[in-house]
């Protein structure tokens, strides 16, 4: 399957509507996509990229390959509900806990949040995009998530280290992202990721040139009604290389109330009869306002029950 991928260099121009049209395709049909020209510094993702395979091979490596999960692999005694995985995750917003990791480097701190800085700015216009497309205000969906401290930020930086078996165990099992937009900067070579789709297991190749791999969490398909989908992933055990992968997730923070934007839900909670009634006399007008009608009767008569 060919992987949408969004330009973001023809959203000034006259090819603005069709790249529009192509996000919108992306996160109604396919729940991930890839961007270019996300103008995020490349030489700072490489770096960012260098001093975490550094931290990795100079801290966590090691203390991988002695661990349960490494050792049941090698006795064959290796369970259903472990991943392959070396990983951790830091805060950036609304507090950082950066400072409270002592192994990390000063360099991998300093670069890490001036990474974050772009990424967060490249979310913020994902969430305005995605909004325009909706219908809804472009900050609708940066507001949903604020709460009273702004959107919460945070990255899981992960390893998924070369394994002897990977017939026997995930790097990571299935799963849908319960947050909001996930960002991911991920290993140039070894592949691993792999999406749902259309009953298939799509294969996520290894990013060339520093794009950003985009997929939508649970919180976006419960504000858009379900418009826009978070799709079941998982990364798969390689038996060639570490797989490297840091993913910023954009999520809401945790006072935040989240429901269906009103304008994109449909009624509920109503007679059918009444519609029928409604749609006697609008039956060959469009049905847009004839839903609007149902949802105000629907809340009034939700408001008489409570």
């Amino acid at each position: 399957m060919e992987i949408p991928v969004i330009d973001f260099n023809k959203l000034d121009g006259e090819k603005r509507s069709e790249t529009m049209g192509l996000l919108h395709q992306a996160c109604a049909n396919w729940g991930f996509f890839q961007i270019e020209n996300h103008r995020i510094d490349k030489e700072l993702m490489g770096k960012v990229k260098h001093l975490v395979n550094q931290h990795y091979e100079e801290n966590m490596k090691e203390s991988f390959y002695e661990s349960e999960i490494a050792k049941g692999l090698e006795n064959k005694s290796i369970t259903s509900d472990i991943d392959w995985e070396s990983a951790f995750f830091i805060c950036h917003r609304p507090k950082s806990n950066i400072d409270k990791f002592t192994n990390l480097s000063d360099d991998l701190c300093k670069t890490m949040d001036a990474y974050i800085d772009q990424l967060i700015k490249l979310a913020e216009k994902l969430s305005e995009l995605m909004s325009e497309n909706l219908g809804l205000e472009n900050d609708y969906i940066k507001e949903a998530f604020s709460g009273s401290e702004g959107p919460s930020v945070g990255t899981k930086v992960a390893k998924y280290p070369q394994c002897p078996r990977p017939e026997l165990v995930r790097g990571l099992r299935e799963h849908t992202d319960a947050g909001g937009i996930i960002l991911l900067l991920q290993d140039d070579q070894v592949p691993g990721l792999e999406f749902f789709k259309d009953g298939k297991w799509v294969e996520i190749p290894p990013s060339k040139n520093n794009t950003i791999f985009v997929n939508t969490g649970d919180q976006v398909e419960v504000l858009t009604n379900g418009r826009y989908k978070s799709t079941l992933h998982r990364v798969m055990a390689d038996k060639n290389g570490s797989r490297i992968s840091i993913a910023t997730f954009y999520n809401p923070a945790g006072d935040a109330i989240i429901s269906p934007a009103p304008k994109l839900s449909y009624p509920n909670h109503f007679r059918f009869q009444d519609y029928l009634n409604l749609y006697a006399t609008t039956k060959f007008a469009d049905k847009g306002p004839r839903f609007e009608t149902m949802k105000k009767m629907s809340n009034v008569h939700q408001s008489l029950l409570v």
